[in-house]
């Protein structure tokens, strides 16, 4: 039986802080997870329509070992700056490879579409996101917001507001996986238009809601619900979507595992949201080995640790959208309105 860490956060992997930062008229935002030493790190990609910086040097056959943070970022390609800002405030705290006496902050980016949800998004010649980078690496620690929170703050589904979720799970080993997820997809996390979550064989607790699965599956359970054609706001647009993640854990695993362990995240993907992994979804998995459990895994235990990251990751996407408040200006209601 899993069991969550203490938090129920992705802050349960020893290691790892995470900042949010948020503007309420822009209804978007930033997230970023901060490693406290520089982690080991991979990347799976599977939406048709990715925005992400710096994802190149992830692969297993690439150079660079280990990175300093991780950022998850509204505003399509715009809130790529948002990793500027991050980069700046690390090195100011002289955080970085050194090369020819520089530092430079290894810092991945990914974002998320949320420009058509109500937010003013008139925001002049450059956009805010470096700043809002920079706001959220001093904000970072263990315990943080989620639901209408960071990156999360404008996502949207089919049908209900998204949100920033997070979710931890500790295996018999003593290892710990955590998740985090800014849930914007073009897909529904519920079943049909009921409060039951595609992932409720996975919940623990009752952590978004105890609902288990419905006595009978409604009969709009296999519809295909797009968020913008629920709404008649127009056209599915390719990019307009994407739930983008960071599975991490404590455990010591190469750069192979690591990318191992951001595919096998995506199986939470699956669980959790239908559809998922579309053309017009930039769906991707970050994935962090901070290695201070020291606990180097049995292939019996990688298997675990794979299947649990599939299981934390589906909770993550589940608890973003469970824990979504509304706001003035919403286009979708929350899932507590049901």
């Amino acid at each position: 039986m899993f069991r969550t860490g203490p938090r129920n956060l992705i802050t349960d992997v020893a290691g790892l802080r995470v900042g949010n930062v948020a503007d309420a008229r822009l209804k978007s935002g930033v997230t970023v997870v901060l490693c406290d030493e520089p982690a080991v790190a991979g990347i799976q990609v599977l939406g048709g329509a990715p925005g992400t910086r710096e994802t190149d040097l992830l692969e297993p056959q690439n150079s660079i070992a280990t990175i300093h943070a991780v950022v998850l970022s509204g505003g399509s390609a715009f809130g790529l700056d948002a990793a500027s800002g991050v980069q700046a405030a690390l090195r100011e705290k002289d955080i970085g490879v050194e090369v020819g006496g520089f530092r430079v902050p290894i810092v991945p980016a990914a974002i998320l579409f949320d420009l058509r949800n109500g937010g003013d998004k008139d925001w002049g010649r450059y956009p805010p996101y470096r700043e809002l980078g920079y706001e959220a690496v001093q904000t970072a620690t263990a315990d943080f917001a989620i639901g209408t929170a960071g990156a999360g703050t404008g996502a949207l589904t089919s049908g209900l507001k998204g949100g920033l979720g997070s979710a931890s799970t500790v295996l018999d080993s003593g290892v710990a996986i955590g998740a985090l997820a800014a849930v914007n997809p073009t897909g529904s996390v519920t079943v049909g238009r009921s409060r039951h979550f595609w992932a409720a064989p996975f919940e623990i607790g009752d952590e978004f809601g105890g609902l288990g699965y419905p006595v009978q599956m409604p009969k709009d359970a296999r519809k295909i619900l797009l968020k913008y054609r629920d709404r008649r706001v127009g056209g599915q647009e390719d990019g307009a979507n994407t739930t983008i993640a960071v599975i991490a854990t404590d455990a010591v695993l190469t750069k192979a595992a690591a990318k191992r362990l951001a595919i096998s995240a995506h199986d939470g993907f699956a669980r959790a949201i239908w559809p998922t992994h579309t053309p017009a979804d930039g769906d991707l998995v970050f994935a962090l080995a901070t290695g201070r459990s020291g606990i180097e895994l049995s292939a019996d235990a990688a298997i675990d640790l794979f299947a649990a990251a599939g299981a934390t990751m589906a909770r993550a996407i589940s608890r973003g959208v469970h824990a979504a408040t509304p706001a003035d200006g919403d286009l979708f209601p929350v899932w507590s309105s049901r």
